[in-house]
């Protein structure tokens, strides 16, 4: 069997491009008769149709917002789909519409966050019949990273750490929830512990005194007693 001698494409020595060394191009395979049907072409067994709403970072009546499963390598990567089983070909014009107006919004959300420069929408449609157009952001400063293959750096890049990760996805849904809509994520909880009884040292003989049975009675009770950091100030 020959050798595939086909020669490796410029964008090989883009700085952008994500490998190095040596590789060669992949044999063609020669085209089908018939494509295969993508998944949930007929709709009944279509995936975003029947995953809950609860699923999602924040929906509204048409429209509807998800992230991934956990953090990746990008600061954010979201799917926009509509609710109505279409493509983007079948949109009436009202979604068409509004899919310009999502795109825009949901670009300026993600662009808010800290630490991200630019936002890539991309369309590719020949995974699932159903309308879903992803969100991907590129990290500021990291130039390497601009343009056609964001997405393959996504799979390259240290996973972002959980708790901004989820904090961001909050952020992006609150933004969209301004809007109308109903935000489904939450940042993650802080993780902090507090004494469950604050305590005062009181002069003796006084209504606040712990010895005389009696909790403080008056503002000025209050003001009596003796702070850590000295006398209270009036």
């Amino acid at each position: 069997m020959s050798e595939n001698t086909t020669p490796l494409p410029d964008f090989t020595r883009w700085p952008s491009f994500p490998f190095e060394g040596d590789m060669r191009v992949k044999k063609l395979a020669p085209p089908v008769d018939v494509e295969p049907p993508r998944s949930g072409e007929d709709g009944s067994d279509c995936v975003a149709c029947g995953t809950p709403d609860d699923a999602y970072i924040w929906v509204s009546e048409r429209w509807r917002v998800r992230a991934m499963d956990r953090p990746t390598g990008l600061p954010m990567v979201l799917i926009l789909e509509c609710r109505s089983h279409l493509d983007l070909g079948d949109l009436p014009n009202l979604l068409a519409a509004e899919l310009g107006v999502m795109t825009v919004r949901l670009e300026r959300a993600i662009r808010s966050l800290d630490g991200v420069a630019r936002v890539h929408v991309n369309r590719w449609g020949d995974g699932s019949a159903h309308l879903h157009m992803w969100f991907l952001a590129r990290p500021y400063g990291r130039l390497q990273l601009r343009g056609t293959f964001l997405s393959l750096w996504d799979d390259i890049l240290p996973v972002v750490p959980e708790a901004k990760w989820r904090e961001n996805v909050a952020l992006v849904a609150a933004w969209l929830a301004d809007f109308g809509g109903q935000a489904n994520a939450e940042p993650a909880h802080i993780e902090w512990e507090s004494p469950s009884t604050f305590s005062v040292p009181v002069p003796s003989g006084t209504d606040a005194d712990p010895e005389s049975g009696r909790r403080p009675a008056t503002l000025g009770d209050v003001e009596a007693a003796e702070t850590p950091y000295g006398p209270a100030v009036p």
